[in-house]
C-alpha cells in the first residue's frame, strides 16, 4: 500500500508561481513512476506531467503546460514536486499525484490539492 499526500496548492494571480509537493509512504519510492494529473470543474481528469523511476528519470508533459511546469523528484525524501510558473486561469483545478508501482497503470492516488489562478 502506498499513501500519497499532496500539498502546496492555493490561490495565485495569473503569471504567478506555485510549487506542489507529494509526499509518499514506503521505502521503495525510487521504484515508482510518478505523475501529476488535474481535474477542473465539469471536466475530466487530465494528464499534466510524469517522471520515470529512479533519480533523473525521463519526464513527459502535456502540451498545455510544456515550458511552464517542471516535474521533479527527491528519492531521498520520498517526495515528488511540480513547479508551476506563468500560471494561467485555465490552470485552475484540483491537482493529484499518482504512483505507478508496476507497469504503466497508476495504482495509487493522492487526495488532491486545489490550485486557483485568478485573472
Amino acid at each position: 500500500q502506498v499513501q500519497l499526500v499532496e500539498s502546496g496548492g492555493g490561490l495565485v494571480q495569473a503569471g504567478g508561481s506555485l510549487r506542489l509537493s507529494c509526499a509518499a509512504s514506503g521505502r521503495t519510492f525510487s521504484r515508482y513512476g510518478m505523475g501529476w494529473f488535474r481535474q477542473a470543474p465539469g471536466k475530466e481528469r487530465e494528464f499534466v506531467a510524469s517522471i520515470n523511476r529512479w533519480t533523473g528519470g525521463r519526464t513527459y508533459y502535456a502540451d498545455s503546460v510544456k515550458g511552464r511546469f517542471t516535474i521533479s523528484r527527491d528519492n531521498a525524501k520520498n517526495t515528488l514536486y511540480l513547479q508551476m510558473n506563468s500560471l494561467k486561469p485555465e490552470d485552475t483545478a484540483v491537482y493529484y499525484c499518482a504512483a505507478q508501482v508496476a507497469g504503466t497503470k497508476y495504482d495509487y492516488w493522492g487526495q488532491g490539492t486545489q490550485v486557483t489562478v485568478s485573472s
